[in-house]
């Protein structure tokens, strides 16, 4: 009977544990694939409405941006966006589906207008020129009309670990940037046309959208940043404001009398989200940074 009774409480007790395991788990998985909820908000105003979509931090995707203006071209009910940039730049391709997306928005009729905050630079700026009018404010840093391809050797130390590296390829570049050996003359040239010929599609976008002679616009494409007033004189903004003012400008050039209605996107977090004190979009770029990072980039790098 004894013998019964202990058999029937360990059972008892191991499925127990088993539903509350499996209860746990269920729980974890709804709070780990839980997803951002966006919502859209007015903010002030009750004329017609604007949108804002902020670009912050270092570009690694372009999928958030690209899906909020898209989203707002197609609505009917907003007059215009604002693209509110904060951004030393980042990946050449995520850069350049951002701007794609940006121009034809504006060739589609409807106004983007670009606002500056601290900085716009590199890639940040060649989003801006896709746009209807570019406002900086006097101190914004901007240009940094260029591209970086940054590769960590590491063979000196690999050396001293000991550690060998046996290599199979099928071309002579098939390798080249592998941080256990150095660069040889080959791999130079190779890297530095990839880098030159991301840079010519730089400047025929500024040249064309802020038609700027290509001479011209070579004397200041050394990668070097200007302040909001420099760029201003160089041509490479129209106008000199805060993000009050591109909020009037923008209103001024589609019509709206009066304060016009702000809409932005307001993200509700998940449970997961507000543990982790960041969002998933912010997860997703400390991953691409630290795994997928872009071997070219349109970034300012000081």
């Amino acid at each position: 009977m004894a013998s019964n009774s202990s058999s029937k409480w360990f059972w008892g007790i191991f499925l127990s544990l088993i539903f509350i395991g499996l209860i746990f788990i269920g729980v974890c998985f709804l709070v780990l694939t839980s997803v951002i909820r966006s919502d859209r908000v007015e903010y002030f105003g009750h004329g017609d409405k604007i949108a804002v979509v902020e670009i912050n931090d270092v570009i690694m995707t372009s999928d958030r941006v690209v899906r909020e203006i898209k989203q707002y071209r197609e609505d009917k009910s907003i007059k215009a966006i604002i693209l509110r940039i904060n951004s030393p730049g980042g990946g050449v391709a995520a850069s350049q589906e951002i701007y794609e997306e940006v121009r034809k928005t504006r060739d589609g009729g409807k106004p983007v207008v670009v606002s500056m905050a601290s900085i716009a630079a590199s890639g940040g700026y060649y989003i801006a020129c896709g746009s209807s009018l570019i406002v900086a404010n006097p101190g914004t840093l901007t240009g940094s009309i260029g591209v970086i391809a940054e590769f960590v050797t590491i063979k000196d130390l690999a050396d001293k670990l000991g550690i060998k590296q046996n290599v199979f390829k099928s071309g002579e570049l098939k390798d080249a940037g592998n941080p256990f050996r150095e660069m040889n003359e080959a791999d130079k040239k190779y890297f530095q046309d990839v880098v030159d010929n991301s840079f010519g599609q730089f400047l025929g976008v500024v040249s064309k959208e802020r038609k700027i002679n290509m001479d011209t616009l070579k004397k200041y494409a050394s990668g070097r940043v200007f302040t909001g007033l420099q760029a201003k004189q160089i041509g490479l903004v129209d106008s000199i404001g805060t993000y009050e003012d591109a909020i009037r400008i923008t209103a001024y050039m589609v019509g709206i009398k009066g304060e016009p209605c702000i809409i932005k996107e307001r993200k509700r977090f998940s449970f997961f989200e507000k543990v982790m004190g960041m969002s998933m979009d912010e997860v997703t770029d400390l991953k691409e940074k630290f795994f997928n990072e872009p071997i070219l980039q349109y970034k300012f790098t000081p």
